[in-house]
């Protein structure tokens, strides 16, 4: 059999046919490239003889030519085996060891029955401990798979031939195994990937952005959230649309957080003329916190509607941010007196810690407005603590119709999460002691008191720019920038201030009712006539718009701005 390769593995096992010639033959098995699982089945045939001298020139010629095919990286394989074409540049899978055992001995295989053979057998081990030495274990497994996709036999019954690996395939082969071919980057796309990773990472939206600086904040990664605040204050302009006004705030309000030196956060700006002012406006523009003044107004006369007595006593804990309630109510009290041709009238108790000029002129407004319209009408304020609270001290009589009145009043009291006293939940059990014929509670629909600084920022992102949105819709450019102008502070205080120093610490409804109910009061419903009241009223004004929205969820009435609940009114008992 020739194999058209000169001093290949056919010379080595017989060369040409000269009749002396020794032809070695293998069995067909798998011993050698399965890992070595099985012992040979049969030994080798031998064919012919020679002289033992001759033999050894051979061998010794064989050698020689061996050792320096094997140098050049030349690979030679112990079974016949079929050609196979196979389309990667490197057919190798690291699954399968390589296995030295004494099944797959060489030395074993050649000189069993064969004592002539034992100079190629040494050969061949020195060939498999140099490949030994000289790779990894990980090489020796690639090496091991090779052998076997290469040589694996199927079944099929076709004539065996030896399959020869040229010297320019083992180099190839090898040169794939030092440098698998799918991780050598070509000069191109080694540059394109140094290029790409070189570009700044793509910036998310504006609003993620300032969740990204509350996690770094959180985290105290302050360098980090100060590198995301200066991009965004870059990019933002508060005179722009609403989600850049919103962004603006917000910006302001982490770089308090960060750096309250150089950016104080607003603590006693809360308690300033200027806030009050501005929370007024909003209160008297904005349909969502003007909606609900009027429910609470509209559960009040309802709740006294059949008492005896036609004599209200309204208890009032921060009437400086809601005078304009109280006009309404005169109005709509002089109409009930038209329809039952009784005399009413009402008493304003305003409870204060200080009794300053601005509290003094809501009082006289109202008691102007009440002679104009014909209702009796007595206004008094005292200053008076928590802890102090009875009918005495009020002066509430016996004849009277007691309504409580916490309208954006209860967020700003400190909690269980201030202080040990908790004068919220306190304030709550006074007022129940109190025997009201209703309480009124309006807060804004906000998850900004015991929640986790994070959630805090997403909440006020959320509530902030729906409530922004709104205001785009219900007012002009200047009567909004000085609504603004206190939505600004209110936002600093909520994201940038805790403890004592955070006075925004507004809840949600379940949470409104989780405390009511701890106190002792239990919902009083509110009819539909003040939930069709409610929605003609906002749909009656100059600026119809539907973005607003009006329903009763869960005993309260909800008012929101685009499926957002902004406030929640609800009465109890």
């Amino acid at each position: 059999m020739s194999s058209g390769y000169s001093g290949g593995v056919s010379d080595f096992y017989g060369g040409t046919n000269t009749g002396r010639s020794t032809i070695i033959q293998f069995p067909h098995c798998s011993a050698l490239s399965d890992g070595a699982s099985h012992n040979l089945h049969r030994r080798p045939t031998f064919v012919g003889k020679r002289s033992l001298a001759e033999f050894q020139q051979q061998q010794q010629f064989q050698f020689l030519h061996q050792q320096q095919q094997v140098q050049q990286g030349l690979g030679f394989y112990l079974r016949n085996v079929k050609p196979r074409n196979y389309q990667q540049a490197c057919p190798i899978s690291p699954l399968s060891p390589l296995d030295f055992s004494a099944n797959t001995n060489i030395t074993g295989v050649l000189s069993s029955g064969n004592p002539n053979c034992s100079a190629v057998a040494s050969y061949l081990n020195q060939v498999q401990n140099s490949l030994y030495q000289e790779s990894e274990e990980k090489m020796m497994n690639q090496l091991q798979e090779l052998e076997r996709q290469l040589l694996d036999d199927n079944d099929e019954d076709e004539d065996d031939t030896i399959s020869i690996v040229t010297n320019n395939e083992w180099s190839e082969t090898i040169q794939n195994l030092i440098t698998p071919s799918g991780n050598q980057p070509s000069p191109a796309s080694s540059t394109s990937s140094c290029s790409s990773s070189m570009e700044s990472p793509p910036v998310s939206s504006p609003k993620q952005s300032i969740v990204d600086a509350s996690t770094a904040i959180s985290e105290g990664k302050t360098n980090v959230a100060l590198q995301i605040l200066t991009r965004l204050g870059h990019v933002v302009n508060i005179s722009h649309s609403t989600e850049q006004r919103l962004i603006a705030y917000m910006v302001s309000a982490l770089r308090s957080r960060v750096n309250s030196t150089e950016y104080p956060p607003p603590v006693k700006e809360l308690q300033s003329k200027e806030h009050g002012l501005s929370s007024q406006n909003l209160y008297e523009v904005s349909p969502c916190f003007k909606l609900g003044f009027m429910a609470a107004n509209l559960a009040i006369i309802e709740a006294v509607a059949d008492h005896p007595s036609n004599k209200l006593h309204v208890i009032d804990f921060d009437i400086g941010q809601g005078g304009q309630q109280y006009l309404h109510l005169l109005h709509a009290l002089a109409t009930k007196k038209t329809d039952n041709y009784k005399p009413i009238s009402l008493k304003i108790t305003a409870i204060t810690e200080f009794i300053d000029d601005r509290v003094k002129a809501i009082g006289n407004d109202l008691i102007t407005l009440a002679k104009k319209v014909g209702v009796c009408f007595i206004f008094n304020v005292i200053s008076c603590k928590i802890t102090d609270l009875c009918r005495e001290k009020l002066g509430v009589e016996n004849d009277e119709a007691l309504a409580v009145n916490f309208v954006y009043k209860l967020y700003r009291v400190p909690d269980e999460s201030v202080t040990t006293e908790n004068l919220r939940d306190e304030l709550l059990r006074r007022v129940k002691r109190l025997s009201p014929k209703v309480v009124t509670l309006v807060e804004q629909e906000l998850n900004a008191n015991t929640a986790a600084f994070v959630a805090r920022v997403k909440e006020a992102c959320g509530y902030y720019g729906a409530l922004l949105e709104s205001l785009d819709a219900t007012v002009d450019e200047m009567g909004r920038a000085k609504i603004e102008e206190g939505l600004s502070r209110k936002i600093a205080n909520s994201v940038a201030c805790e403890g004592r120093d955070r006075v925004e610490r507004c809840e949600v409804f379940g949470k409104w009712r989780a405390r009511m109910s701890m106190a002792g009061f239990g919902p009083r419903p509110i009819s539909q006539f003040i939930d069709d009241s409610l929605l003609k009223n906002l749909n009656s004004g100059p600026r119809v718009n539907p973005g607003f929205t009006v329903n009763e969820q869960s005993g309260g009435i909800c008012f929101g701005w685009m499926r957002k609940t902004l406030t929640v009114a609800s009465a109890w008992c």
